[in-house]
């Protein structure tokens, strides 16, 4: 993996996070399991857009999936535990562990997850900031 050269511009104020946030992101791209759809969804409304993960878990029931979202990583994991009780003759569908990423911009919120058909969707908003424009008084020096 290539790294991104530190971000020193004199322009770039207060964004010393942003290479850790860069490599948190990086590290959970490798695993392509669970495949998962990022998707925009307009609001007809003129309200702001959302966005849907939507994340292919079949076999797995909700009590073995835990979507959580800690400062702005969105982490979601699944855990199947094998049954004692079967005897397969063949095993083509593994009980498989996952854990899958996201970081999220300053002021995303998770509104909600479903799940349905073998398919867990997490929907995402941003709200619209409120435009704030302050004056700052200029000192003469004593």
């Amino acid at each position: 993996m290539t790294r991104v050269p530190t971000l020193n511009s004199p322009y770039l104020l207060g964004f010393d996070g942003i290479e850790r946030l860069i490599d948190r992101a990086s590290r959970s791209a490798g695993d392509g399991y669970p495949p998962y759809n990022i998707e925009r969804l307009r609001n007809g409304d003129g309200g702001p857009a959302m966005l849907r993960i939507t994340l292919a878990v079949a076999g797995f029931s909700r009590d073995e999936l835990d979507v959580t979202l800690e400062e702005s990583q969105l982490a979601i994991r699944g855990r199947q535990n094998d049954d004692p009780e079967r005897e397969y003759l063949h095993r083509g569908i593994a009980a498989r562990q996952f854990q899958r990423t996201f970081v999220l911009a300053d002021g995303m919120e998770v509104t909600g997850a479903s799940l349905e058909n073998g398919l867990l969707t997490i929907d995402l908003e941003r709200p619209e900031p409120e435009r704030v424009i302050r004056t700052i008084e200029i000192r003469s020096a004593p």
